[in-house]
């Protein structure tokens, strides 16, 4: 770590670092809970699966939700935790046989614990989560995957978001017709170190080069959770006002604010790899610095002014989805520390949210 980044920010900048661990250690429990995965994920007589959290919790029940979709062939929504408590009927279908999962860091945010609370009496729904706490209040609703080494100091959420959802994943991929998904997963944590290394240094260098007004946070499916979490991790450590949206919606009036001094930060899956990188050619041509996160650089990639290549071609799109995380935290981290402010004390943010 830098001189500039003893004090301010050195939790959060160490909690980014030791995500590797984290994701190892969700990976390894995830195996050994196969019984979990086989009870709450595989069951075939459920009818609705849901993801529920609150901010990041939620943005990563969208990756989850998506993976699960995807994996298993079966449907799956996220919800707000507040959609589930206030207005279930909305959102859900009380008849049918369900398994909630409860998302949460802390097992803690009132929400997500009230959510769950509010559900237990439904005939024929189940809950469950997953969390970095083991004797969490949620803990008690329902049995728990647990990402201990996820467990930060910091109020943002970094190394604990992408381990919940690599340990969800692995689940995910335990009960799935599909081995070849286990090692993808492998390959996914064996490989988080190196892109820890160079996200921060790319991260470091778009931020000390330029000055942009506005950044936008692009992708689709698992990656569309993921984008918005990038976002979302500006406005809290950096205080930057930023935008999320899916890929191509983005075209559909949200492109106007483009201009030169926007960076656009486009999460590329692969199997809509050309549509995508169309896009991010099109906000090249308005003037934005374009930023491409994928697999592998190409021709196709040539265009753009930064390109973060994630590597991991040959695993599923979905699972590539937390190799983007360590550039997108260290984004935020670095434009905190350049506008002076400290991503370890965010305005008006506490680590557990309580009403």
């Amino acid at each position: 770590m830098t001189a500039n980044t003893q004090n301010r920010g050195e939790l959060t900048y160490r909690e980014i670092a030791e995500q590797p661990l984290a994701l190892k250690e969700a990976y390894e429990e995830a195996l050994r809970r196969k019984a979990w995965a086989e009870t709450y994920l595989a069951e075939p007589t459920v009818s609705q699966t849901l993801f529920v959290g609150s901010g990041s919790s939620y943005y990563q029940s969208q990756t989850m939700a998506a993976t699960y979709r995807s994996w298993l062939g079966r449907e799956a929504l996220a919800l707000p935790s507040s959609d589930l408590l206030l207005i279930r009927k909305q959102v859900a279908s009380e008849k049918l046989r369900t398994v909630v999962f409860g998302i949460s860091r802390s097992g803690e945010s009132t929400e997500v614990v009230k959510a769950l609370e509010s559900v237990k009496e439904l005939p024929n729904w189940q809950t469950a989560g997953v969390t970095c706490y083991k004797d969490s209040s949620m803990a008690s609703l329902g049995d728990v995957l647990v990402s201990k080494l996820g467990q930060e100091q910091s109020t943002v959420m970094t190394k604990s978001l992408a381990s919940m959802i690599v340990g969800v994943q692995t689940a995910i991929a335990s009960v799935s017709d599909q081995p070849s998904l286990l090692t993808d997963m492998a390959d996914v944590v064996a490989g988080q170190a190196d892109r820890v290394i160079e996200g921060e240094q790319l991260a470091k260098d778009l931020v000390q080069s330029r000055h942009f007004d506005r950044t936008v946070f692009l992708g689709l499916g698992a990656m569309f959770g993921i984008a918005q979490e990038g976002c979302l991790k500006l406005k809290e450590m950096a205080n930057v006002w930023t935008e999320s949206f899916g890929t191509l919606e983005f075209r559909h009036g949200p492109k106007s604010i483009v201009d030169p001094h926007t960076c656009v930060i486009v999460l590329v899956t692969e199997s809509s790899r050309a549509a995508e990188l169309k896009v991010a050619q099109e906000m090249k041509e308005y003037g934005a610095h374009v930023v491409v996160v994928v697999a592998a650089a190409g021709e196709d990639t040539a265009f753009a002014d930064t390109v973060v290549v994630v590597g991991l071609s040959h695993v599923a799109d979905e699972a590539r989805s937390v190799a983007a995380l360590p550039f997108l935290q260290y984004y935020g981290y670095f434009t905190a520390l350049k506008r002076g402010v400290d991503p370890d004390q965010p305005r008006n943010l506490t680590q557990v949210v309580r009403i």
